[in-house]
């Protein structure tokens, strides 16, 4: 019995469904039979959680009923060496420096608790964070004394990105250690430019956190060039890989010409394999790694050996199909959204960027009301989403952020593209979200 199934496996049985092979040219109507979609629903709300394959299912059910009531030691398997090594491959990374976890909510939690931050030390971030963000860092400030400094992001169609990064750059000080942002915000969709800061943090000597949830699946990203020191994804969103499957990139070697700074102190909270006695060897100043630190946070005791492959499975049918085409599929679909949004609402509706391309992103948030001040409204965004979702079986979700120079935090209905999705869903769903934005207006 095999960990992971071949790239055969359930690939290319079902009905009108190519082999793994010609997965690169198929239409993306042939694509779409890959997922496990509830017939007759339209899902518009990856942002929170994505629609697994089903060669992902299969893999996740093969590989616990081999494991279960198994005499074998479970304990090398939860290392997911082998997954590892070829999820990174898709990143742009090493095995020593990708671990699969339970998903970015943990993820972050390990990188932020891992951090040698004391008494007086400083974070730049933002008000836009995931909660999962801001709890953890407000845990260690009033744990360790560290001080917290948010920048509120700007919102809107016209935000362009030099506004973002001056925004960071005031924001930092001279006790600044680490600035710590979000890829691609869950709240307003926005796209951070996410190598300009890095590129910014490097000039300061500062560790960049990335909470990059929304990034595996969705962007062919190679997370060394973009000179990050740690990123947390989640496995089961773009990745449409099973619940509860997460991913951490830890910098473990130094490549100048994406970051030259040297890496930076970070204790494994969570470890079996932190010696018992003494410390880890010093880090590594040059390309090649002193020591595996993938491998010393990857180690926690035993693990769930059939979703770490169920998501090596969601990655190898991503890389199968082209993580470049699926990028510029969801791209494609999100600028179709957002100008049909805009016909149907008014620039103004949207607080999600749309006139600067680099900040733009399949997740997009908007007021579909008539009066701006609904966007104060939270229980009619609750139920503007609901009744999408009762009445059209259209998945949507509503968000919440604080806008700059608002009293009021400000609430949102938020659609999210997917490689499953078609123009004619977008188109429906749009015709939708106007008759009932008008009967609720």
């Amino acid at each position: 019995m095999t960990q992971s199934a071949t790239s055969s496996d359930r690939i290319g049985q079902a009905p009108g469904v190519p082999p793994p092979e010609r997965l690169r040219e198929a239409s993306w109507g042939t694509i779409r039979k890959l997922f496990a979609l509830e017939p007759g629903s339209i899902h518009l709300n990856t942002g929170t959680i994505g629609a697994m394959p089903h060669a992902v299912l299969d893999t996740n059910d093969r590989v616990t009923r081999e494991w279960n009531g198994s005499m074998r030691d479970v304990y090398p398997p939860g290392m997911y060496t082998e997954h590892r090594a070829a999820i990174g491959r898709s990143f742009g990374v090493d095995e020593d420096e990708m671990v699969i976890c339970h998903n970015a909510t943990e993820g972050v939690a390990r990188i932020i608790h891992g951090l040698d931050l004391h008494d007086g030390d400083e974070v730049v971030t933002t008000t836009h964070e995931c909660y999962s963000v801001l709890s953890n860092f407000n845990l260690v400030r009033n744990r360790h004394g560290l001080t917290i400094r948010t920048i509120t992001l700007p919102t809107g169609y016209h935000v362009r990105a030099g506004d973002i990064l001056e925004l960071f750059e005031r924001a930092i000080t001279p006790r600044t250690k680490v600035l710590a942002f979000a890829a691609i915000t869950l709240f307003t969709g926005t796209r951070l430019p996410l190598r300009r800061l890095c590129e910014l943090a490097q000039r300061h000597g500062l560790i960049t956190i990335v909470d990059g949830a929304l990034l595996p699946g969705m962007l062919n990203c190679n997370l060394r060039a973009t000179g990050v020191d740690f990123l947390s994804g989640s496995g089961s969103k773009f990745q449409c890989g099973p619940l509860g499957t997460g991913l951490i990139y830890l910098r473990n070697k130094i490549f100048p010409e994406y970051n030259s700074l040297p890496l930076p102190t970070f204790w494994p909270v969570i470890s079996t394999w932190y010696p018992m006695i003494g410390s880890t060897p010093p880090r590594t100043r040059t390309g090649v790694a002193s020591y595996n630190i993938g491998d010393y946070v990857q180690s926690a005791g035993s693990a769930s050996i059939a979703r770490g492959a169920a998501l090596a499975k969601a990655c190898e049918l991503w890389d199968l199909i082209g993580r470049d085409r699926i990028e510029r599929r969801i791209m494609n679909l999100a600028e179709y959204a957002r100008q049909r949004l805009v016909e149907a609402f008014g620039e103004s509706a949207l607080f999600s960027p749309g006139s600067d391309p680099a900040l733009r992103s399949p997740l997009i948030a908007f007021n579909p009301f008539r009066d701006a001040a609904d966007a104060w409204n939270i229980k009619k965004y609750m139920a503007f989403v609901d009744r999408l979702e009762s009445e059209h079986r259209i998945w949507t979700r509503w968000t919440e952020f604080d806008v700059p120079g608002s009293p009021h935090q400000h609430f949102a209905a938020r659609v999210c593209t997917h490689i499953f999705n078609t123009f004619d869903e977008i188109d429906h769903a749009v015709k939708v979200m106007v008759r009932l934005a008008a009967d609720m207006s």
